[in-house]
């Protein structure tokens, strides 16, 4: 089947009608769009040749998930780990939160080292 191009004349010239095909929709969370900078900026062949696959949306959705999916295991992991409970949180609040801040920054950066920015 052949697939009929479409020309607009622009001047002297007459340009092909080139659009991309149809992307779904698809909602890309903070760890996506910091990895599309990350890759935009650093990656730029991955960028392009993935933008002009049309695989760049799919690309970030998993990495998103891969992302989020591995947040919430280290949190609950390192929290276990720790002895970081809901009796503590019950407790001494401010001592929970305090060592819940900092699992949730140890576990941001190595979703960082490790998936983000690689």
């Amino acid at each position: 089947m052949a697939t009929k191009i479409t020309y607009t004349q622009q001047g002297d010239y007459l340009l092909p009608d080139l659009k991309l095909p149809e992307q779904p929709t698809v909602k890309i969370g903070i760890w996506g769009k910091r990895h599309l900078k990350y890759i935009e900026h650093y990656r730029p062949i991955l960028y392009t040749n993935l933008l002009t696959s049309c695989k760049l949306t799919a690309y970030l959705a998993d990495i998103d998930a891969q992302a989020e999916d591995m947040f919430f295991r280290l949190v609950n992991q390192l929290a276990k780990q720790e002895g970081v409970t809901e009796k503590l949180k019950a407790d001494n609040q401010i001592l929970w939160v305090r060592k819940m801040d900092n699992i949730r920054n140890r576990a941001t950066e190595i979703i960082n080292d490790e998936l983000i920015y690689t």
